[in-house]
């Protein structure tokens, strides 16, 4: 951000998001009365953007388009142009990234929406670059257009908008589909199979690159793990593998966003508070559950990263830390071979390079490493004839050199505003970790970030806020607020004994029942009713956060519990019958929500389930449902020869083709691990066109084959599958399917 030239009205807000647009010669508005009144007053298109300060991409935009006069005039024009943190307003966040998915087929962030002033969105996309290349619109070329749309086809215009609008609602609304009753414990079973059906058995976690912690996946693992030894082998592989990986901070603590690799060793480099929140506890009840020293050094290392770098001085949390320096992401945390001599010294780098995988070639950006651990320490020990303990202690000074070494690179840029919902996460963490792994301070620490909440987000009628920021509070509690922070509350009760805290979780939740609880259907909306949210939805798929109706559910069923109040199980169970058919038929996408019905039937003796899912007993039974794959080939003596690998998709979906003439799609992929392969044919792919203002997509459907040739194969050899499965409506995260090579 430049601070030249005039301020514009994004420098009155508290967001370091907006904050970073505030010198844009473009004449951003905050979503509000203001802007929303001159689009209809003037009769103008709304562009919206929206983003958060910690997405690379974000910036790249705002360096590119929104600094440079030329675009900032073509904006300022012809649109009233809005600026959102979509951690400010999550629930505007979530109602256009679905209008993006529908539009443009997926999502992410910068998300780019034009919107008429009725505020229903006609088109929209991600990151724009600022000038057409590779066959892809630049951001000039799209605002021309929308702008020529506006003008010349308003009718057919309006009538995409209301069309996406209409979809928008559906999409929302039909979550909300209750069944007859709460739903049945299989359920559960059922998320815990399609794990098992994604689940890399060679890197842990699901499906291929890019991998997310998914907490709620790892939560509902730690349920069924001492009853179901598949259960136990997906969770311990995938926790170990992440802390061995450079989605972990092996200097300084801490979990990196996601991995961009199926190793998990290269990070997209963003710490967010929320992900280090979910993972406190997750690691914590590993340790408590297994044993396991490693979980818990992880446990205590995440806790201490976060007191040093994400702690206010009040004691609450801030957001997250920067993925980029200077425009480059991950320069604060990744090393040249040279960087790394300098800082060591040749004895400490003959040792070290073997345990943190830079004993290789450069793999990070050709030419820097990303410290990980290639073998586990116990490992490594055996190997080295001394105890993980003993070799974790001597690796321990020179991981403190070097994290002082990087200490003296730039720093960092932090987002330093305090959010109720992620300090509840970190609150409900933190105290879990204090109370399994004996650690009081973290218990204390917990505390203190829970009363500056409590007693300072607030409205002057009392209501909790969402968001805080160098003395200025911001928009009312949402459901997530009032769900987190009570479980970070029932955590610290549990924890203290303090009947105190249980009295807080009580108290916020009778708030959040009078604010936001839908009396009619049951469950709750994200936020209270205000006339510029276009639709009020519930939220309960799961993704980088669980769903707040699903944690708000398992709150109540744990209010229930202390308190032997039927009120709490009474109103649980309306919520769950509220969600029940989405509980029913899209288990995959609600682990969440299945731990809660889990959890309400284990209360009525019913964990067992009913025994309508049958679920693997180990990970390899578990078989793909979307896509299935047949090999035809005939290997010679040196483990070489032509294939044929034939794929069945599921009537309804759809695979993007290897080539589908756009990027914005994953494209679907074949790779041979323990063979080369050559020669790779697949077929062209049907055109598909999600929305008549888009270009078509290739896809396949129905039957396809993909031939070639594979030359030295070994015994374990396989061909790895990549592919994203959709319908019409929504799709799944990319997978791998690997197919053994049979010789």
């Amino acid at each position: 951000m430049s601070a030249h030239g005039k301020p514009n009205r994004l420098a009155g807000e508290g967001s370091p998001y907006l904050l970073l647009h505030q010198y844009n010669p473009v004449d951003w508005y905050p979503w509000g009365p203001e802007a929303l009144e001159r689009a209809k007053d003037e009769d103008r298109p709304i562009f919206l953007s929206v983003g958060y300060s910690t997405c690379y991409w974000c910036h790249v935009m705002e360096r590119e388009s929104f600094s440079d006069p030329a675009i900032a005039e073509l904006m300022n024009e012809s649109f009233v142009s809005i600026k959102i943190d979509r951690e400010e307003r999550p629930e505007l966040d979530e109602i256009y990234m679905v209008a993006t998915q529908v539009l443009a087929g997926q999502g992410g962030w910068p998300n780019s929406l034009f919107l008429t002033p009725k505020l229903e969105p006609y088109f929209a996309g991600t990151y724009f670059p600022p000038t057409d290349a590779h066959g892809r619109p630049g951001f000039p070329t799209v605002l021309r257009s929308m702008r020529d749309a506006w003008h010349e086809r308003r009718s057919d215009v309006e009538a995409q908008a209301a069309s996406v609008a209409g979809a928008i609602r559906h999409h929302l609304e039909e979550r909300s589909q209750p069944s007859a009753g709460p739903p049945a414990a299989s359920v559960a079973e059922t998320a815990l199979a399609d794990l098992q059906s994604r689940f890399d058995p060679t890197w842990g976690g699901f499906g291929s690159a890019p991998k997310f912690p998914t907490p709620s996946n790892l939560l509902l693992l730690l349920d069924f793990a001492d009853e179901n030894p598949a259960a136990a082998e997906m969770l311990d592989s995938t926790l170990d593998q992440m802390a061995r990986g450079g989605i972990y901070d092996q200097l300084g603590g801490g979990f990196h966003r996601y991995a961009t690799d199926r190793e998990w060793k290269v990070p997209h480099f963003e710490k967010m508070l929320y992900d280090n929140a979910w993972l406190l506890e997750i690691y914590a009840r590993q340790a408590a559950r297994t044993g396991d020293a490693v979980a818990a050094r992880i446990v205590r290392e995440t806790a201490e990263f976060i007191d040093r770098e994400l702690t206010g001085p009040e004691g609450a949390f801030w957001s997250a830390l920067d993925a980029e320096t200077d425009g480059h992401e991950g320069a604060f945390h990744v090393w040249t071979r040279a960087e790394l001599d300098e800082a060591l010294g040749a004895e400490d780098t003959t040792f070290l390079a073997p345990l943190y995988g830079f004993d290789v070639a450069p793999f990070f950006e050709g030419s820097h490493y990303v410290l990980h651990l290639p073998a586990s320490l116990a490992d490594q020990a055996i190997r080295r004839q001394t105890t993980a303990e003993a070799l974790l202690a001597e690796m321990m000074q020179m991981r403190v050199t070097l994290l002082q070494a990087r200490s003296q690179r730039p720093a960092l840029a932090t987002d330093d505003k305090i959010l109720a919902d992620w300090n509840g996460m970190a609150i409900n963490g933190l105290a879990i970790a204090g109370r399994l792994l004996d650690e009081p301070i973290f218990v204390e620490r917990a505390g203190r970030a829970a009363r500056f909440v409590l007693d300072t987000l607030r409205t002057e009628d009392g209501v909790l806020l969402h968001s805080w920021r160098q003395g200025s509070g911001r928009v009312p509690a949402q459901l997530n607020d009032y769900a987190c922070m009570t479980r970070g509350l029932l955590a610290l009760h549990d924890a203290t004994g303090d009947q105190a805290w249980l009295d807080e979780a009580v108290a916020l939740t009778e708030e959040q029942i009078t604010r936001l609880a839908d009396e009619a259907h049951g469950g709750f909306f994200v936020a209270a009713e205000s006339p510029d949210v276009l639709v009020r939805s519930k939220e309960i798929l799961d993704g980088a956060v669980p769903g707040s109706n699903s944690v708000a559910l398992l709150n109540l069923l744990r209010l229930g519990e202390i308190t032997g109040d039927a009120k709490w199980r009474d109103r649980a169970a309306a919520g769950l019958e509220a969600f029940g058919k989405i509980a029913e038929q899209q288990a995959q996408g609600v682990p969440m929500l299945a731990l809660a019905v889990r959890r309400f039937r284990a209360g009525e003796g019913g964990q067992e389930g009913t025994g309508a899912v049958e679920i693997a007993s180990s990970v390899e039974d578990a078989t793909e449902a979307v896509v299935v794959p047949t090999l035809e080939m005939d290997l010679d003596d040196s483990g070489s020869g032509k294939f044929e690998l034939h794929l069945e998709i599921a009537p309804g979906w759809h695979l993007y083709a290897a080539e589908p003439g756009v990027d914005e799609v994953v494209a679907t992929t074949l790779e041979a691990q323990g063979a080369t392969l050559d020669d790779v044919q697949f077929p062209a792919g049907e055109p598909w066109q999600p929305s008549p203002m888009l270009p078509p997509v290739k896809v396949y459907r129905g039957h396809l084959t993909v031939s070639g040739r594979v030359a030295s194969a070994r015994a374990e050899a396989s061909l790895e599958l990549r592919f994203q499965a959709c319908d019409d409506q929504r799709c799944l995260q990319p997978q791998v399917v690997s197919v053994p090579l049979q010789g």
